[in-house]
């Protein structure tokens, strides 16, 4: 126990674990999720939940080869874990605004949609539109 006193919580094994099945909108909470089906997203990976987390100021540590226990699919897109620095040296918090590991997750799970990566495969759908218009242009030529 003593060991455990003595360890400081900035050292990057302290830092808490955030798996991408737990902020997963298509989850149970048997399968791994910790936050509301509501405020929860689809399909978050690892490097979006790091680019939320370092874009607030919050030191993180990106583990990729890292694979949640409860994930059965062993595809690329679940692998990967995000720890997260909450705790100073001092035991003081690094951001005031995120006193506990569900702050962080709830946070991020509501800045994830935002990123510019998701709102662009939103707006992709647009230049497929504009493909199919103008393959209308070339179906109204009268062949000779």
């Amino acid at each position: 126990m003593a060991c455990a006193a003595a360890r400081s919580p900035a050292e990057q094994d302290r830092f808490i674990c955030i798996y991408p099945a737990y902020l997963n909108n298509k989850k149970t909470i048997a399968e791994g999720r910790r936050i509301p089906v509501s405020k929860a997203v689809e399909n978050p990976t690892a490097t979006e939940i790091q680019d939320v987390c370092s874009a607030v100021g919050l030191n993180v540590l990106l583990e990729k080869n890292k694979m949640y226990s409860r994930e059965w699919n062993r595809d690329v897109q679940y692998k990967g874990r995000v720890r997260v620095q909450l705790k100073q040296e001092d035991g003081s918090l690094c951001l005031l605004q995120f006193p506990s590991r569900k702050s962080v997750m709830l946070y991020v799970a509501e800045m994830i949609p935002k990123l510019k990566t998701r709102t662009q495969k939103a707006g992709g759908g647009d230049p497929s539109l504009q493909q199919g218009e103008g393959s209308k242009k070339g179906k109204g030529k009268k062949k000779k």
